[in-house]
């Protein structure tokens, strides 16, 4: 990116542009990774992640992170990392908008790549 590209992100603002639910969009690029943004509702899918850690952070509403020996609930403006390797499920009994930090080649269904949940070229916003 040229310097001349440089613009700042409205959070809330790329949160408008769409109302579905467990498809990220990417907001921004990295040194390789993606900075991404979903709704989530409901449960999603037990899963993991092979080669990549993954990030999460709470804009606004609530989630709990499902481990297999625990469930931690994430607030507004607390993030976790879950580490390559480690199984997890998202579940958001209402309504939460999340950013996520990860490699651009991480798919959000991990080791279900046929999962109909799967979004394989994410829209970018």
């Amino acid at each position: 990116m040229e310097k001349s590209e440089i613009t700042k992100i409205n959070i809330a603002e790329k949160f408008s542009l769409f109302s579905d639910h467990w498809n990220p969009r990417v907001i921004g690029e990295l040194n390789g990774q993606q900075v991404k943004i979903a709704r989530f509702l409901g449960p999603f899918e037990w899963h993991h992640h092979e080669n990549e850690d993954e990030f999460f952070m709470v804009i606004k509403g609530e989630f709990e992170l499902h481990f297999r020996d625990k469930v931690v609930t994430l607030q507004p403006g607390e993030c976790i990392i879950v580490p390559r390797g480690v199984e997890h499920k998202p579940v958001a009994s209402e309504e939460a908008q999340v950013l996520m930090f990860e490699p651009a080649a991480t798919l959000n269904t991990g080791n279900l790549p046929d999962s109909e949940r799967t979004r394989k070229d994410l829209e970018r916003l």
